[in-house]
């Protein structure tokens, strides 16, 4: 899919009452360590209690170090959904969404990270029907539109910066540095940013303080 906007974001557009208002309330919240796509559902991941195994673990912090919070609150939704439906239009994308996940609260400590990754895969959710006869939301869809929003200040904080892999767009083997894009635009706290999930992304270690983000994956039926 040929793009003209690999992503679209709003600076500084969130109060910072707002964004302590996350911040307090994800803190309330007991804390798991954040895992990658598929491994809840990997058969042989898990001991007898139901907890992960330490060979699993270790693979996933190679990958991905962090901790979260999950939120499917209303009042966050509503003040995100304004922006995901003016960014979809702007940017020229007019992807067809219709269902917001869980959102994710994370904090990046120091040495913590998410290496390069994408968040959708082509083959959508399925889902068993619930006792109404109905499925779920999600059932037969993919990502679509991924949000990332920064929640603390950048002055509290050292690295952690959200990168985009642009390597399809530029010959990479002559410009290597080209095809890297790192997001300083959306450091100032209440920043959020917008781009199709398919798009390959990472967010650097942190080096000093804490990070906190929030991040919701918006979905739709497949592209055709």
């Amino acid at each position: 899919m040929n793009l003209k906007n690999y992503y679209y974001y709003f600076r500084s557009v969130l109060s910072p009452k707002l964004c302590q208002d996350i911040i307090d309330y994800g803190k309330q919240h007991q804390s798991q360590m954040a895992v990658t796509g598929g491994v809840d559902r990997g058969d042989g991941n898990h001991k007898a209690d139901g907890s992960l195994k330490k060979s699993v673990i270790n693979n996933i912090q190679k990958k991905r170090k962090s901790d979260i919070v999950w939120m499917n609150d209303r009042w966050i939704y509503k003040e995100i959904h304004p922006y995901i439906h003016e960014a979809n239009a702007k940017a020229g994308w007019n992807f067809d969404w219709d269902f917001s996940e869980s959102c994710q609260f994370t904090k990046y400590g120091v040495g913590q990270y998410y290496g390069w990754h994408c968040d959708s895969w082509e083959v959508p959710y399925k889902r068993d029907k619930l006792e109404d006869g109905t499925y779920p939301q999600d059932h037969g869809k993919i990502r679509k539109l991924s949000v990332t929003i920064s929640l603390n200040d950048p002055d509290e904080y050292d690295g952690g910066n959200l990168e985009f892999d642009f390597r399809n767009q530029v010959d990479w083997e002559r410009n290597k540095k080209k095809a890297i894009k790192s997001c300083e635009e959306i450091r100032p706290r209440g920043s959020i940013i917008v781009f199709p999930s398919f798009v390959w992304h990472r967010v650097a270690p942190v080096t000093r303080g804490t990070r906190y983000s929030l991040v919701v994956w918006n979905l739709g039926y497949p592209f055709k």
